[in-house]
């Protein structure tokens, strides 16, 4: 079973690589044992990107192992995904970091560096349904504190998630991001749009409208109608379109979510239009400082025997 270690030190080294590799990008970072960046490389290089994971992880991350070759390594997101480099099954909610390092899956690379993949997490609701996450764990580890919290993680997939002391209950996904990329990119809402700048007003009327009758399949229309009728000019479409996505999100994810408080974890535009959204609906929320992943990957391995 795995034991906590109460010094900064891992596994014998005072330095942990540290590497958050998802669909579109790789963030890599050399931790020192208290989870500080001592240096970080970033690249476009995500799992759709890539053909040869380990000549990737050596091209950036070659030089720290060689320098700390007792550095423990751990790698989350999707490249533990069975689209990735090794699939890392997932584990089972409610679950904290112990239940985590307990299913972390080992390999050892071409030139015999050992690896250990960070398993996604898995929940099913109470009416059978599944739910899964993969990278945003190690997000929820370094961001999450003590007591019960609500955090929601925007995105492609929009997390919402139930933590207590750091552990994650239960948790729902919403395919915001994903249905603002489509409808903006792939239908005849977009063919009215032109750029994708932030239109205050319109984001908030988009948020307003969310909650009239009719779904977000009625709703959605009206971004046609309002470019057709001039109702907002064409660079406003775009900020109109996402607060009603984000709107209809956050008035689902709120009824399912008791909060006083939500704690937003993410890039900084997309963190600060969900804290928008939140207050416009009576949630106050607080933005989590940078790098939550950094210091998730550094939880974990303070609890790696």
């Amino acid at each position: 079973m795995a034991s906590v270690k109460q010094t900064p030190a891992i596994g014998g080294t005072d330095r942990l690589i540290g590497v958050d590799w998802g669909t579109s990008s790789f963030r890599a970072y050399l931790l020192d044992g208290g989870g500080a960046v001592l240096d970080r490389r970033e690249a476009a290089d995500g799992i759709l990107a890539v053909q040869d994971f380990d000549g990737c992880f050596e091209r950036h991350c070659g030089a720290w192992a060689d320098a700390h070759p007792k550095a423990p390594i751990l790698l989350a997101g999707m490249i533990g995904s069975r689209q990735g480099w090794v699939e890392a099954p997932y584990c089972p909610c409610p679950a904290g970091a112990v239940e985590i390092v307990g299913r972390l899956t080992r390999h050892a690379t071409a030139r015999g560096r050992k690896l250990a993949f960070v398993p996604g997490l898995s929940w099913r609701s109470p009416s059978g349904a599944d739910d899964v996450m993969r990278g945003e764990e190690t997000q929820i580890l370094g961001a999450a504190g003590s007591g019960r919290q609500v955090l929601v993680l925007p995105g492609t997939h929009s997390k919402w998630v139930e933590a207590v002391g750091g552990r994650v209950i239960r948790f729902s996904t919403f395919m915001t991001g994903e249905v603002f990329a489509a409808m903006s990119k792939h239908t005849i809402l977009g063919r009215l749009m032109t750029g994708e700048g932030h239109d205050s007003n319109a984001f908030a009327a988009g948020i307003d409208a969310s909650a009239e009758e009719g779904g977000l399949l009625h709703h959605l229309f009206r971004v046609r109608t309002a470019g057709l009728f001039a109702r907002w000019p064409a660079e406003s479409l775009s900020a109109l379109l996402s607060g009603l996505v984000i709107g209809h999100e956050v008035r689902a994810a709120k009824a399912s979510f008791a909060a006083e408080r939500v704690l937003v974890v993410g890039g900084a535009a997309l963190s600060e239009r969900y804290a928008e959204a939140l207050a416009a609906l009576g949630l106050p929320a607080e933005i989590a400082t940078a790098d939550a992943a950094a210091r998730g990957l550094a939880a974990l391995a303070r609890h790696i025997a």
